[in-house]
């Protein structure tokens, strides 16, 4: 008998596979089995402003409407049929809540809103959108599982990060940048689709002649890098035109367009004419003839000539009048409106 006569043998019985502490895709399904084509969330044809499982980042300074086509956006996605499409282009609706994250001013927030809703739509209003108002819970670069957590608990399938600056501190540090990154990929792999609102660099001569670049943007390069799609818009604070140029795209770029603001319906469309008569009627007060010229001529700053022809071209528009004369010791335009 020997040592070990009291030894199970279980040389023959084959191994115990261990249990995988990775799940790994065959590289034959995750190449072959996607679509060839990204799948517009907003977007038709080969013209895609927003593609499924890739972020969107609309940038732009302050008061040129970047809420306002954020929360266009989520009406959207929530499945509102007044709000299927977006500046020409449809909106696929979410299959789940959509959550806004109203942290930059969530009053102002709130107050756009209800220009684009109505007491009517309240009980769909609770049942399809959830809103954080105010500061997140946590820095939400530090805490990179924070955001796909708060989506689960909103029972949400879209946010809406209003804005950047907001969710997490550090937005020029590689360090920092590299976390919200993170965070905004661990919320798309759990199925979210992500739109950020982010601003731009100080700049005192504005954006170059050359046009908007992703260098306008402010903070590090990981915000943008990580987007599948950036837009940014371009204009003066309160412009009721501004323009919307498509930086980085994923599939063909759309625009440049002029995107036109109604300050009362909180609505966006795509301006296709010069028509100075629907500006004049879409912005609280009316509009100057420095506001006419500078839509007619496409310059931030028109010459004496342009203003003057702007001025004209006021005068003979049918449904327009002063509605303010103005004041020229108190350096006050004369303003033309409905």
């Amino acid at each position: 008998m020997t040592a070990f006569a009291d030894h199970d043998d279980h040389s023959n019985e084959p191994a115990t596979e261990p249990e995988p502490r990775y799940l790994f895709r065959p590289g034959g399904s995750f190449i072959l089995d996607v679509d060839p084509d990204p799948v517009a969330v907003w977007g038709a044809g080969s013209e895609v402003l927003a593609a499924r499982g890739e972020a969107l980042m609309i940038a732009g300074p302050q008061g040129v409407g970047k809420t306002t086509l954020g929360q266009q956006y989520a009406l959207g996605r929530c499945g509102f049929d007044e709000y299927v499409k977006l500046l020409g282009y449809p909106i696929l609706p979410g299959s789940k809540r959509t959550l806004y994250l109203a942290m930059d001013r969530p009053q102002q927030a709130a107050r756009s809103m209800r220009r684009m809703v109505g007491e009517a739509w309240r009980h769909e209003l609770d049942d399809r959108l959830a809103v954080w108002p105010g500061p997140p819970p946590h820095d939400l670069g530090k805490y990179p599982w924070l955001l796909r957590d708060l989506c689960e608990q909103a029972g949400a399938d879209t946010v809406i990060v209003d804005s950047l600056k907001d969710a997490f501190i550090g937005l020029t540090d590689d360090e920092a940048a590299a976390g919200w990154n993170r965070a905004r990929q661990t919320a798309i792999a759990d199925g979210v689709e992500v739109l950020e609102l982010q601003h731009l660099r100080k700049n005192p001569n504005g954006i170059k002649s050359a046009g908007p670049t992703m260098d306008d943007v402010y903070g590090s390069t990981w915000l943008t890098s990580g987007c599948g799609s950036v837009v940014l818009l371009t204009g003066a604070p309160g412009d009721p035109i501004v323009g919307l140029h498509h930086l980085k795209q994923p599939a063909d770029p759309v625009g440049p367009l002029k995107v036109i603001h109604d300050a009362d319906a909180g609505r966006s469309e795509v301006w296709h004419a010069t028509d100075l008569a629907t500006v004049a009627l879409a912005t609280p007060g009316g509009i100057t003839a420095l506001d006419a010229a500078r839509v007619l001529f496409d310059t931030d700053k028109p010459d004496l000539s342009q203003k003057e022809k702007a001025r004209r071209r006021l005068l003979k528009l049918p449904g327009i009048r002063i509605v303010d004369p103005g004041d020229k010791a108190m350096n006050r335009p004369t303003r033309w409106g409905a």
